[in-house]
């Protein structure tokens, strides 16, 4: 069985939990709250901008030089995604980014959670610990894709966002390059590997729920 299955099986129950989430409900049905919406757009903007930085140090890293082209091309498209959301959204969706936003809690130990990783742990943790923000949210924006309310939904155009093909093609190259070279790493590095899959798809959970929440300090 390949790494990427046998981290996914470990976190099989904490999926379970964000599908059954009412963020997620109300998302695909349109019902959500708007005021929940944006507060986890303007959340999701200082993730996804830090997100792309740990993606490109984890290129730097690399040794191998398509891995390293790779993970530069996924640190650019989750800033171009980043810019996406100000540009297109936050007009869309009633937010100003000249607003005097903040990033908040949950948000704020995930994305330090990451740069740490990828600051001290070898690459291969640090790869495992950025996996879980690919894959989860592809499975959950299928998920919702077929469950989701029709034309009338206020949110289907960040739907197709997690859903699409490219998408699906970037999530592939990270499980492949993930199980590669889980393969090359040592039994020891294999558990931290495992250990900061399971962490970061917690915070995936957290991450939903504190916007549905509105975690603030």
């Amino acid at each position: 069985m390949k790494w990427s299955d046998k981290a996914w099986n470990a976190i099989r129950p904490i999926y379970a939990d964000i599908l059954a989430m009412p963020f997620i409900s109300e998302l695909s049905n349109g019902s959500l709250p708007l005021d929940k919406f944006q507060f986890y757009m303007r959340q999701d903007a200082f993730y996804l901008e830090e997100f792309g930085r740990v993606l490109a140090f984890i290129g730097a890293k690399s040794a191998d030089n398509q891995q390293a082209l790779d993970y530069f091309e996924f640190g650019r498209n989750a800033l171009i995604v980043e810019k996406a959301l100000h540009e297109n959204y936050f007009k869309e969706f009633g937010l100003d980014p000249e607003d005097d936003n903040k990033i908040e809690p949950v948000c704020h130990h995930y994305v330090h959670f990451l740069k740490s990783v990828a600051a001290f742990e070898p690459i291969e943790v640090a790869m495992a610990a950025t996996l879980p923000c690919f894959w989860i949210y592809k499975e959950v924006g299928d998920h919702i894709v077929s469950i989701a309310s029709g034309d009338h939904n206020p949110y289907s155009k960040w739907i197709e966002t997690y859903s699409g093909e490219d998408f699906a093609e970037g999530v592939n190259k990270a499980k492949n390059y993930v199980d590669q070279i889980s393969e090359q790493t040592t039994a020891t590095n294999r558990e931290k590997m495992r250990q900061v899959f399971i962490t970061a798809s917690r915070l995936e959970y957290h991450f939903w729920q504190a916007a549905y929440d509105k975690s603030m300090w």
